[in-house]
């Protein structure tokens, strides 16, 4: 069974580091090596060059798409198609394609982001899905370990790396223990 995880992060590279287009293109590859399918919200920055970097991967992208067409995606909210190889049209702008994007993963990664990717990463949370955090990549990422420090419902299922392949390899293990425990 592949499993399906979801790269959250900034549409707009300005809160990023650097070189977080180029880790997310790696992290992009490396859910791919791992025998993992790619979920994004089709959109533009951490998103798409996750998405590029699975497609140069030889992998499977899905995008989740706000627009209710392709029509739509591409001339009013002006976002990609070329970096996927399924998108998804929802119909339920941002913040409902951010629920849906993020229950249909697995397991979600956040890099870098700003207050939408705040959005996915507390549905995932809420939802207590496997959280795998670039850290040091910018913005949003670089606060989880705050937010998420004092007392909350459930089990935080988060696991935290500065490295692509070994943030991939940390939340797979997270995704297999919560799927080993569903089957109980």
């Amino acid at each position: 069974m592949q499993y399906k995880i979801a790269v959250s992060g900034a549409a707009q590279l300005t809160v990023c580091s650097k070189d977080a287009p180029k880790l997310a293109e790696e992290i992009g590859k490396e859910i791919v090596r791992q025998g993992c399918i790619l979920i994004t919200g089709a959109t533009t920055g951490i998103p798409y060059y996750a998405a590029k970097g699975a497609k140069k991967a030889k992998g499977i992208s899905i995008g989740f798409s706000p627009a209710a067409t392709e029509k739509a995606h591409i001339k009013s909210y002006k976002l990609p198609i070329d970096a996927f190889d399924v998108i998804v049209y929802t119909g339920f702008d941002y913040a409902g394609r951010n629920l849906l994007m993020t229950r249909a993963a697995d397991g979600i990664i956040v890099i870098c982001g700003r207050m939408g990717t705040l959005n996915e990463f507390t549905i995932a949370f809420e939802d207590q899905k496997p959280i795998g955090v670039l850290e040091g990549s910018g913005g949003t990422a670089d606060k989880i370990r705050d937010l998420t420090k004092g007392p909350f419902r459930g089990e935080k299922k988060i696991v935290y790396s500065k490295e692509p392949k070994e943030l991939v390899a940390k939340l797979i293990q997270l995704i297999k223990k919560e799927k080993y425990n569903n089957s109980k």
